[in-house]
């Protein structure tokens, strides 16, 4: 699989995960009346009302037999009311599940569902779609790896318990059991509504991590097209007080300023006597030129040498040349004594225009 489908299957598990407890804590929060029904050795199950904090309930404790899909016993018909809405906590022994333990590198916890998924068909009898199944708490085994124990069991002896509540008018049920050290588990939680409240759930978390994505987009997109707009605005006032210096500048140079823009010239134009000089000082003896020519920062030196590729590099030693290379290919005649090299540079002026 690529790795953007990775990330998808990654993002979908996670907003599952995160449906599911909403939707679980939406219930609490709801004050929604839970029933236990907790299985003893004999197979039979203990039905209790959960105590809430100020709410005391007037229903006796009672006992019934779940098989073959359906309540065995006619159930009183106060338990009958006090079932609907309500959700039904199932707590069963854990000889009805498979225990497996499962070692994992500490960075694998983040991605735990889609794990114990795609292993379940090699640590259980069932295939992932035929079971129900889920973790303990992953434990630190070492600096980099942690345990765990997967429980499952298959999903459709866990269904035809669940079942007979939900057609009573329970509005969910919750299939649980006890791991090692007393954690209570629960593998299956079944809602009336088919899960359509976690889809719900799943669709506006889906729409508000879309919304984010998108108001995030539009923030770098504002963002560019006001930073590239500040950047133009920038770029004209430069422009604007480049062209007042200018013209500051020409106001202060007066007709008869001949004086003043020659000295202008002469600092800011590379001087040829003193390129000439410096030539004489930077070319080796076995070089001789045979033409210069100097247009207005351009410089082109033709001529014969013993080494044509060292030039270059005696040239930008000089502060005055940059750029130094070749215009036209070097050649060598038979009954010539070196190559004719063809080098054209650029000179930088002598002097800025403030001194």
């Amino acid at each position: 699989m690529s790795i953007p489908g990775d990330i998808a299957t990654a993002s979908s598990l996670w907003i599952d995960c995160v449906a599911r407890t909403l939707c679980a804590q939406f219930d609490r929060v709801r004050q929604t009346r839970r029933i236990l029904l907790s299985e003893d050795s004999s197979g039979s199950f203990s039905l209790s009302v959960a105590r809430t904090v100020g709410k005391a309930t007037d229903l006796a404790d009672a006992r019934i037999h779940l098989g073959d899909g359906a309540v065995r016993e006619v159930l009183p018909e106060a338990w009958s009311a006090a079932m609907k809405g309500a959700v039904v906590d199932i707590l069963l022994l854990p000889s009805r599940f498979v225990f497996r333990p499962l070692d994992l590198p500490g960075r694998a916890v983040e991605f735990l569902e889609g794990i114990v998924r795609a292993q379940v068909d090699r640590l259980t009898p069932w295939a992932a779609d035929d079971a129900v199944f889920r973790w303990t708490k992953p434990q630190a085994k070492s600096d980099d790896h942690v345990e765990l124990t997967v429980i499952a069991t298959a999903r459709k002896s866990v269904m035809s318990l669940a079942q007979p509540f939900i057609e009573m008018g329970a509005t969910a049920v919750e299939v649980s059991t006890i791991a090692a050290g007393n954690e209570r588990v629960m593998v299956l939680r079944h809602s009336a509504d088919g899960g359509n409240g976690a889809v719900r759930v799943r669709r506006g978390l889906i729409a508000v991590l879309g919304s984010t994505g998108v108001l995030a987009l539009l923030s770098v997109g504002l963002g560019g097209i006001v930073t590239e707009s500040y950047d133009a605005a920038q770029q004209l006032i430069q422009r604007r007080i480049t062209q007042i210096r200018v013209t500051a500048r020409g106001n202060q140079v007066s007709g008869n300023s001949a004086l003043e823009l020659l000295a202008r010239r002469k600092q800011t134009m590379p001087s040829a006597v003193m390129m000439l000089e410096e030539l004489s000082a930077l070319l080796p003896d076995h070089t001789h030129a045979t033409e210069l020519r100097l247009e207005g920062t351009k410089l082109q030196i033709s001529g014969m040498t013993a080494d044509a590729a060292s030039l270059i590099q005696l040239l930008e030693q000089s502060p005055r040349v940059a750029g130094a290379g070749f215009f036209a290919p070097t050649t060598r005649a038979a009954g010539e004594p070196g190559e004719r090299f063809h080098i054209e540079a650029k000179l930088k002026p002598q002097a800025g225009s403030g001194t």
